[in-house]
């Protein structure tokens, strides 16, 4: 039988505290109003006084209601059912849907023991070239999307989910506008892709904890679908909302800030997330991409910088396109050696010369004459953005990389691209 404490001591915001014992951080309640119930998390424990963030907030909580610890934490129902479903920050459906309360599975777990991990060797396709062929994604890795405001990192998402070659999709959104929302739920449902993807949506005018709750509930479910053999892709948008609501709870519970205002336990808030990511053996795997926005678009904001700590590397999402410079997957070499023999090649090349063009653009800008070579350098530097970095692009990698030598043998003779005379006999396109 649960105990059930009837005063409240204070309520600031959606934050209130009772004295209570035998409570765990983390430990669920239920809050009985006027208006209904509501639940509530423990977030912080001195002594016998207990604080609790509300769901739903404080507006209409009285000193006098009734609480009941519930002696768990939050749970969430995994099973096939989930496929195809929608659900908020509180786990409960966002699609009109039966509310599924069977196979609970607590969420917010520690993350997979190394000695469980297998190392990191299998590429996700995904269809678009500046990934798969420049920077390719891997199975269990752990990649954040730097990008700024008014980038299209959600269309970059929705593409990805309705592209990428895995068997599950779980979307986790964090303070989505609502024109968002019904954007991801309309594409990946007229894609074809909603039937093998579970989202998590929690949009800007819902309660700020259940922001919090977002990816923790999204890796739970990735983990039990990876722990059936399945490979699960995890997306998530955006982090830095995530972590402003866990500054914005801070600052209710008068906690001493660290930079910025952030929280001080910020880097091991989001790499507790991150390392969710796991190869399995014997089993499926998690894969994590989440969008990290970066205000002012200042790298060294707290929240991309402690990301890049923790993360295998970043792709940089500027002007609409994934930039070849700064972005990169470190495990790529994981597997760009073992796809087809010209594609660690082709890539390293192709991205050299276009940093020569991006030189040739400047020297342009001055006024300088353009010689010979500038010239091919500047047509191939269209070519590339228009054909490669264009992020609407659905090919296969074979494909990009047959691409790749299209376009350096439309604007170069074979022995100005530095490339290998052993890769340029097998495959320059043939006149």
């Amino acid at each position: 039988m649960n105990k059930v404490y009837s005063r409240i001591e204070s309520i600031v915001g959606s934050v209130i505290t009772v004295k209570a014992d035998n409570v765990a951080y983390g430990e669920l309640a239920e809050i009985e109003t006027r208006f209904g119930k509501s639940l509530a998390e423990v977030n912080k424990i001195e002594g016998d006084v207990v604080s609790l963030q509300v769901f739903a907030g404080g507006r209409g909580i009285s000193t006098g209601d009734h609480i009941k610890f519930l002696g768990h934490q939050m749970k969430v129902s995994f099973s096939d059912d989930l496929l195809g479903r929608i659900f908020n920050g509180s786990a409960e459906p966002r699609d009109n849907g039966p509310a599924l309360t069977d196979s609970l599975v607590t969420i917010g777990g520690p993350s997979v023991n190394p000695s469980k991990r297998i190392m990191a060797k299998r590429m996700i396709r995904t269809g678009i070239p500046m990934i798969d062929m420049f920077n390719t994604l891997v199975v269990s890795q752990k990649l954040p999307i730097f990008s700024i405001s008014g980038e299209p990192y959600n269309q970059l998402l929705a593409r990805i989910a309705m592209q990428a070659e895995v068997d599950v999709i779980v979307l986790g959104g964090m303070g989505l506008k609502y024109d968002d929302y019904l954007f991801f739920k309309k594409t990946l449902e007229e894609g074809g892709a909603l039937s093998h993807t579970v989202m998590f949506i929690h949009t800007a005018a819902d309660p700020t904890v259940e922001c919090q709750k977002i990816p923790d509930l999204s890796l739970a479910v990735a983990e039990q679908f990876a722990l059936k053999g399945k490979d699960v892709l995890v997306l998530l948008t955006d982090m830095t909302n995530f972590a402003d609501s866990m500054k914005e709870i801070a600052i209710t519970q008068e906690q001493v800030p660290s930079n910025r205002g952030y929280p001080g336990d910020l880097y091991s808030q989001l790499a507790a997330r991150y390392e969710k990511a796991v190869d399995f053996e014997g089993a499926g795997s998690v894969t994590v991409l989440a969008v990290t926005t970066m205000p002012g678009d200042d790298v060294t904001h707290p929240v991309p910088d402690n990301t890049g700590y923790i993360t295998e590397g970043q792709y940089y999402l500027k002007g609409g396109r994934i930039e070849p410079f700064g972005s990169l997957s470190r495990l790529k070499q994981n597997v760009n050696g073992t796809t087809r023999d010209d594609h660690r090649g082709l890539m390293d090349g192709m991205i050299r010369l276009y940093s020569s063009y991006k030189d040739t653009l400047e020297k342009k800008s001055m006024g300088f004459i353009m010689s010979k070579w500038d010239e091919k350098l500047l047509t191939y530097g269209k070519m590339f953005e228009s054909e490669m970095m264009d992020l609407s692009k659905n090919i296969s990698l074979e494909e990009a990389l047959d691409l790749g030598w299209k376009i350096l043998a439309d604007c170069f003779e074979p022995e100005e691209t530095g490339l290998k005379s052993s890769l340029i006999e097998k495959h320059w396109p043939k006149k």
